[in-house]
């Protein structure tokens, strides 16, 4: 049964509307004080993630969050998880210690495969994503159809390399965790005349030792970016980059039979992948690209941007899947036994390449200004495996203990995938009048999907042509508070997970379907505060398996509505700075064919959830910081058909110190904190992948220190 409504947006709208228009009526009383300028807005209020980059977030008609390196050090970031404690909008989808990063935004699973982009094209984040050498990193929330030609309508994030805009002479050696081990090295310089050229080098080395029990490994990093500015309008910049990681990865844990575990009775450090015959994850990664931006007067400037990126993975794990014992095949047994599988898909290879041709201007035209751009994206993803192993080893136990021999190494199909977009896309920002802007957002997507078994069998295929629009209008009452209402499309596509005991159509690329967004917002920003009020409603076509046929199909089969509310401040009171953000989440499947799931929230998605980061200086010794962070999420389901069956809502205290030491010429950066500073014990998150309820616990008590150094 469907639940009911808890508010709408027709609702909210009223409500922003009246509020602003208070404040209107509020300053028209006080027109005789004197008018107050708003200083230039930080470097952190843009992101060229949203297509409008050189226009202020606090301006702009949607919301977008910008993660930047400092911020990255003083919480310990190692990778894209990074951002769970961030912002209330993104949590945990089926992290996992030694594997690739996985994100909700706003309730909704982003896809490694189209949701995540580097510099602003589009990569596979089917890997490990070292930050090191990246700048800082943008968030953009909700519906995507205006910035990516297929994506999850949560929202995309982008990886910003670091460019030698400066000099730069830093390293840094850091500690954490049972005995992780980093040395980095970040070095930079410009040189010529007039300092045309720039150059910078990021070096990174670690001993991976994370307090999570058999998870030893390694990793590694080189990174080069350069730039050339032949001319004052002529800019060239070059980078490129190679990683590699080395590392068991983590299985989760899960129902016993009908009871969700106690997460006080499991040690949270235990690896149910800890098999004599257990084999890392390794997670290779070369990326590199060339970009041209031409001014070409002093209103229009073209670019061309071209990147590639080259995967090389092996999958391997000790796979628990399933009580075959006791029938049940989405949780383990009662006694807390599972059946376990060899996992082995070694030598996968993602290669994804992309050019963006586009023009940038300002004109005016029937005395209204524009501000254009326009442009057009190709992008090519080849995705090449060979057979996998995926065999029954034996019986585990969630203590750890069980020992099995491997499974037989018995080779099944793979599935090579092929993909193919050129999108033409258009955006204008048109000044109706001094306080009211309209948005104007359209993107034409021609889709190429095909898939072929690694046997070359079972050739499927399909061509789609998709439009998708976006509007929206920004009105700004004063300076420094504005509201706007933004409606939108997107386009996803999906791929039949790769089990054909499961599905009848496996490893099949699907026709992309619509999603839709409406957005209203109010902004407001000071010289000491920045907030933002946001409430959206996104319909999302799903894609579920028929079970009325065993194996049987992955079909449309309704929609994922989330409807919801977001709140956020950053405040600058004396020595304090606070950053908070929450939300309430409405989320439910509707229209389903089973009547079981109609209704229902989906699993892994909280209605609530509170993140905040502060710090203080201490005013008795210059250079020194505390920092404190909450984050805290209400309860979650586990399963689609079962909103009773939920793990409990927690909350996480970290705690960190900053001091920035001057000796003579050079600066000592010391950092230290501790995550989970109560050594809490919850289930953090409850991911249902592959038809099965997967429970990740809360990593334990977790010390780091670093301390970098200018040269």
């Amino acid at each position: 049964m469907a639940t009911s409504r808890p508010f709408t947006l027709t609702h909210v709208a009223l409500a922003t509307l009246a509020s602003t228009a208070t404040a209107q009526a509020a300053d028209d009383t006080a027109t005789s004080l004197p008018t107050v300028s708003i200083s230039a807005p930080r470097e952190s209020n843009r992101a060229e993630l949203t297509g409008f980059g050189d226009i202020p977030l606090t301006r702009s008609p949607l919301q977008a969050r910008v993660i930047g390196e400092e911020q990255l050090k003083d919480t310990g970031a190692q990778n894209l998880r990074a951002l769970t404690s961030q912002d209330a909008s993104v949590s945990d989808a089926y992290n996992s210690v030694g594997y690739w990063d996985s994100l909700t935004v706003r309730g909704y699973v982003l896809d490694q495969r189209y949701n995540y982009r580097r510099d602003g094209l589009p990569i596979n984040a089917e890997t490990a994503i070292a930050l090191d050498n990246k700048a800082r990193i943008e968030l953009l929330k909700g519906t995507s159809g205006i910035q990516a030609g297929t994506s999850a309508p949560g929202g995309l994030a982008n990886l910003v390399v670091k460019r030698p805009d400066a000099d730069v002479r830093s390293a840094t050696l850091a500690w954490r965790g049972a005995n992780s081990v980093l040395g980095a090295v970040d070095l930079a310089t410009r040189f010529g005349n007039d300092r045309a050229f720039g150059v910078r080098v990021n070096v990174a080395a670690e001993h991976l030792d994370p307090e999570l029990r058999a998870a030893k490994g390694k990793r590694h990093l080189f990174a080069l970016a350069g730039d050339w500015r032949p001319t004052p309008d002529t800019l060239i910049e070059a980078e490129v980059e190679t990683s590699r990681r080395s590392q068991p990865s983590q299985p989760a844990f899960s129902l016993l039979g009908d009871r969700v575990p106690s997460a006080n009775r499991i040690d949270p450090r235990i690896n149910l992948n800890n098999q004599p015959w257990s084999q890392p994850v390794v997670l290779e990664g070369q990326t590199a690209s060339l970009r041209l931006t031409q001014r070409l007067n002093a209103d229009w400037s073209a670019k061309a941007h071209y990147g590639t990126q080259r995967l090389h993975t092996d999958d391997r794990l000790a796979f628990p899947y399933g009580c075959d014992a006791e029938g049940n095949y989405d949780r383990y047994c009662s006694d807390g036994s599972f059946d376990l599988y060899d996992f082995r898909s070694e030598n996968e290879r993602r290669v994804t390449n992309a050019l963006d041709l586009s023009l940038q201007g300002r004109f005016a035209t029937a005395g209204l200004a524009h501000q254009l751009t326009a442009g057009v994206l190709f992008s090519r993803f080849k995705a090449r495996f060979e057979q996998q192993i995926y065999t029954y080893a034996g019986v585990g136990s969630i203590d750890g203990s069980a020992v099995t021999p491997p499974g037989p190494a018995i080779l099944s199909d793979n599935t090579d995938r092929t993909e193919r977009n050129t999108e033409l896309y258009l955006r204008d920002v048109i000044q109706l009048t001094p306080a009211l802007s309209t948005w104007l957002g359209l993107r034409h997507t021609r889709l190429h999907r095909n898939a072929v078994t690694t046997s070359n069998t079972e050739a499927t295929g399909y061509g789609q042509h998709v439009t998708t629009p976006w509007i929206a209008f920004n009105y700004e009452w004063r300076p420094g508070l504005m509201s706007y209402v933004s409606w939108g499309q997107g386009i996803e596509s999906q791929v039949v997970p790769n089990r054909p005991l499961s599905y009848s159509n496996p490893g099949q690329a699907l026709p992309a379907l619509k999603s839709r967004q409406l957005e209203v917002g109010v902004k407001g920003r000071t010289d000491a505060l920045d907030w933002n009020l946001t409430a959206f409603d996104i319909d999302r076509p799903v894609y579920a398996r028929d079970d009325s046929v065993v194996p049987g199909p992955l079909r449309s089969d309704g929609s994922a509505r989330h409807r919801g509310l977001e709140a956020g401040i950053e405040a600058r009171t004396g020595a304090w700075t606070w950053v908070a953000s929450a939300m309430l989440l409405h989320a439910e499947r509707t229209d389903s064919a089973d009547p079981a799931v109609d209704g229902q929230r989906p699993p892994n998605v909280p209605e609530r959830v509170f993140k905040l980061q502060t710090q203080y200086a201490v005013a008795g010794l210059a250079g020194l910081s505390l920092q404190g962070g909450i984050v805290a999420e209400s309860d979650r389901t586990l399963l689609p058909d079962d909103g009773a069956t939920r793990i409990p809502g927690w909350a996480r205290v970290d705690l960190g110190a900053r001091y920035a030491q001057k000796i003579d010429t050079r600066t000592l950066v010391w950092r230290i904190g501790v995550d989970n500073v109560l050594d809490r014990r919850a289930w953090q998150e409850s991911p249902y992948q592959f038809e099965h309820a997967y429970l990740y616990p809360m990593a334990p008590r977790t010390w780091r220190v670093s301390l970098s150094a200018d040269l």
